[in-house]
């Protein structure tokens, strides 16, 4: 089933991938990336243009836009294909770690095509911008903490059957899913930097997982187990490995002649002073990382807002979508009229994003009530690329900043339809309604998301059509 959503994921993700563009160049942030990427191919994976002064984001999804640049050339298929690639693997990734959490197979693929059918990871996987790579990195680093959470509760039932547990439990040896988790975080923040939300909710979620493991395991501390065992591997593991992966990003900045702020030091900043001792390609990147951080604090809403702009409240609903492309009349033909519309609208399948709350809601019952871990880490994951952005709320904020979320949110729904679908030793009564109404809806999001396929593929459809497209007034 696996390999099956993984191939159907590609086809649909890469249908007609270099439709659309803007005569040939990029759309939307697509303007941005695109050429930076181009940049670092002749640049030695750097920009070159330090007067853009537009390089606000670390390298690696550029990098990564790049390479499928180099194998198809600057066009809309080339600054698409490894996002494509990026929004396949999210569904993968997706499909192999419900069906971990759940042991289920069905569930794993219920997953893998309620994200499949979702409109906005759809969209963001069909542009060269840098959040589906964001949100890849984010939902494997999560994978392998589900895997690392399952070989604590295997290590430690062993202690049990040996009779060695203590106080504060044992120590529970290299953890290789753990170190690979913290690799995968770093490469999200070497993507962007809000992947540092991530990195600390996910650090404090796997310290969580180990307390309640050394508990279920009759450690008498299981806390103070937690802080005096595992809290050094996992500072090493979720801090400074991170680290160490970030840094990597900036290999080809590292040894550039070129890049910007590469050479500040000893020139515009001195080499003496209190940090003397750091070495200048780390104090030039932290100069570079100051200039990037003030833009970012002075990106503030305008007295005449981006006309798709939005504010995080409004963001779990999809109440207001981004338009990436339109165009109308001759450049949109094929609709067999004149007056053919063609957009490419960032939208979320309301099939799947109108029950956000409710089924948040239920995750935060069955979590706090129930005790359910898989809806907890569900929480943590919507939770992380959500709430920081309330933090800053003059800030010009973006629809597009929920990608990493969305696979969490298709987690939390197919978790919830288990529960419909019943347990395997429940009456066939019981199990055969539940697959009725699992397949039902499983059903009307997959044809919401064919109604939405004009709008987010850049297809020729009519005036009427296209009205009919804009459910709410927010919409246009």
């Amino acid at each position: 089933m696996t390999l099956s959503l993984t191939v159907l994921a590609a086809v649909v993700r890469m249908w007609n991938l270099g439709w659309p563009t803007d005569g040939g160049t990029p759309v939307f942030d697509e303007k941005h990336y695109a050429p930076q990427a181009w940049q670092m191919l002749r640049g030695g994976g750097v920009e070159d243009n330090a007067g853009y002064e537009l390089v606000v984001h670390p390298p690696l999804g550029k990098q990564l836009i790049a390479l499928g640049e180099l194998v198809l050339g600057y066009n809309g298929w080339g600054w698409r294909l490894a996002a494509a690639l990026a929004g396949t693997i999210c569904v993968l990734l997706i499909v192999r770690i419900v069906r971990r959490i759940t042991r289920s197979t069905l569930l794993g693929g219920i997953a893998g095509v309620l994200l499949i059918a979702d409109g906005f990871s759809q969209v963001q996987a069909r542009i060269g911008m840098l959040d589906v790579f964001l949100a890849m990195f984010i939902l494997a680093a999560f994978g392998c903490l589900v895997i690392d959470r399952e070989q604590v509760h295997e290590r430690l039932a062993t202690v049990v059957r040996e009779a060695r547990v203590t106080d504060f439990g044992p120590r529970l040896g290299v953890r290789w899913w753990r170190f690979g988790a913290g690799v995968l975080l770093g490469l999200a923040c070497g993507t962007k930097w809000s992947g540092v939300f991530y990195l600390a909710a996910f650090a404090a979620m796997s310290l969580a997982w180990d307390a309640c493991a050394r508990r279920t395991a009759g450690v008498r501390r299981p806390w103070a187990g937690t802080l005096v065992r595992d809290l050094g591997p996992a500072s090493w593991a979720l801090a400074v490995v991170p680290l160490g992966a970030y840094l990597a990003t900036w290999w080809a900045w590292f040894s550039s002649e070129t890049g910007t702020d590469r050479h500040v030091v000893g020139k515009t900043i001195g080499t003496g002073g209190p940090w003397h001792f750091v070495p200048g390609a780390l104090r030039a990147l932290w100069y570079y990382s100051a200039a990037v951080l003030r833009f970012h604090e002075g990106l503030l809403t305008p007295a005449h807002p981006h006309p798709w702009e939005s504010k995080p409240w409004s963001w779990p609903m999809g109440l207001r979508p981004m338009l990436y492309y339109y165009q109308s009349g001759a450049p949109a033909a094929g609709c067999g009229r004149r007056d053919c519309v063609s957009a490419v609208m960032l939208i979320g399948t309301p099939a799947l994003w109108w029950l956000t709350l409710p089924a948040l809601g239920w995750a935060v019952w069955r979590a706090t009530s129930g005790g359910d871990w898989r809806y907890a880490a569900a929480l943590i994951g919507y939770t992380a690329g959500w709430l920081p952005w309330f933090g800053n709320i003059h800030r010009q904020m973006y629809f597009f900043y929920m990608t990493p979320v969305v696979p969490f949110l298709v987690i939390a729904v197919t978790l919830a339809l288990g529960e419909i679908l019943g347990r395997a030793h429940e009456g066939a009564e019981r199990r055969g309604t539940g697959l009725l109404v699992v397949s039902l809806y499983v059903g009307l999001v997959v044809a919401n998301f064919v109604w939405l396929w004009p709008v987010l593929t850049g297809g020729s459809i009519t005036p009427e059509r296209w009205n009919a497209e804009l459910w709410l007034p927010s919409w246009r």
